[in-house]
């Protein structure tokens, strides 16, 4: 078979697998401390791989297809925090590619047994800051291709349309009651989710602005806020892995872009998980610490809209199954090793749903001070 007989090939096999997926749902919760807000979570956790990657994979084996990046027998490699290669791996193995998922160390071991259930193999790095060298190299010494999510991440998606997130959310929104969302709440990984939600709203004119919700450990903040003060930002970089899988990096990834986002929020660690837990409670099955960061960016924002009299409606995302860290966001042994609190978190965020303020939180862009006034 020719190459271009393959390539081919290989499209129409994702394709077919993209018609035989139906889409996302959209979760309405209540927050009964704001009336007149209606927050929604766009359930990413149905992909067959799971999580919101599942989205971010295809795209990205399609634009390395449509590129000429990938020929019939090639390893593919990939750097992750987990999530991505899970959902890679099943694309490798749905086009008969090997598949070796570059990891830290310590990514959950259902993590890393998703992603040998789908026939790749793991190689573990002891730090975060180290996955992209060990990449590349493994692509060198087997010949293969490295996806390389974090610099292509937002050019991989079809950000105008293609069924991506954010067209996803706009159709299934409009019969709700406030149809245009007030904010969506993302949290940025590679940071391509936070390019496609702000292209789109620009693009299709809507007036929906976009927060992007940092966890404790990651330098996407400081990024952002030196773009804003007009400094140099692309190379910003600190020691240290996110404790929140599948998003915040050591590095402002290339695949962020600070324009596309009105507004971020920096979220510790604790208050992400305790807001992981109520999510959960609330809808009756374990979610993954980023929702949990999410839905405090949620909270942050409600807080903002009630004080100025504002009703609408907020979507976030709710991005993985919280079966995938049952050794970690689950088990109290996890928290105590790292010394991480948890009833007083709990309580902030029983009281900020009911209606009370959060605890304060490093934000920046437009998003209104409700401490102000």
């Amino acid at each position: 078979m020719s190459q271009r007989a393959w390539v081919a090939a290989a499209i129409q096999k994702i394709e077919a697998d993209f018609n035989r997926s139906a889409d996302t749902h959209l979760i309405p919760m209540a927050l009964p401390g704001y009336p007149g807000i209606d927050v929604y979570f766009k359930d990413e956790s149905s992909h067959p791989t799971g999580s919101l990657k599942h989205r971010l994979a295809r795209s990205l084996f399609l634009y390395a297809l449509a590129n000429g990046w990938l020929r019939e027998d090639c390893p593919v490699i990939e750097a992750s925090s987990g999530s991505t290669a899970v959902s890679e791996a099943y694309f490798a193995r749905l086009l008969g590619l090997p598949f070796i998922a570059v990891i830290p160390a310590g990514t959950s071991p259902e993590k890393i047994a998703a992603i040998e259930f789908y026939g790749g193999r793991c190689h573990l790095v002891a730090s975060a800051c180290g996955l992209d060298a060990a990449a590349h190299a493994l692509a060198r010494e087997t010949g293969g291709h490295f996806m390389d999510q974090f610099t292509y991440a937002e050019r991989a998606t079809d950000w105008r349309a293609n069924n991506n997130i954010a067209e996803s959310i706009f159709k299934q929104m409009a019969q709700e009651p406030h149809p245009v969302p007030t904010w969506i709440v993302c949290s940025p990984g590679t940071g391509g989710t936070a390019a496609t939600l702000g292209r789109y709203v620009r693009y299709r004119q809507h007036a929906t602005a976009i927060a992007c919700v940092d966890p404790e450990i990651s330098v996407f903040f400081d990024g952002y806020r030196a773009a804003l003060d007009g400094q140099c930002w692309q190379h910003l970089a600190i020691d240290g892995g996110s404790r929140v899988e599948g998003i915040g990096r050591p590095k402002v990834e290339a695949s962020f872009i600070p324009s596309c986002v009105d507004a971020m929020v920096k979220v510790p660690d604790d208050l992400s998980l305790a807001a992981m837990r109520h999510v959960s409670a609330v809808l009756g099955r374990r979610v993954g610490g980023s929702t949990g960061t999410n839905f405090v960016g949620v909270l942050r924002v409600a807080q903002a809209m009630a004080a100025a009299g504002q009703g609408g409606s907020i979507v976030t995302i709710l991005c993985d199954a919280g079966e995938r860290y049952a050794h970690s966001y689950y088990d109290p042994a996890w928290y105590a090793a790292r010394g991480i609190e948890v009833a007083a978190a709990d309580a902030a965020i029983a009281a900020a749903v009911a209606g009370s303020p959060l605890p304060p939180l490093a934000c920046a862009g437009t998003l209104p001070d409700p401490y102000q006034g």
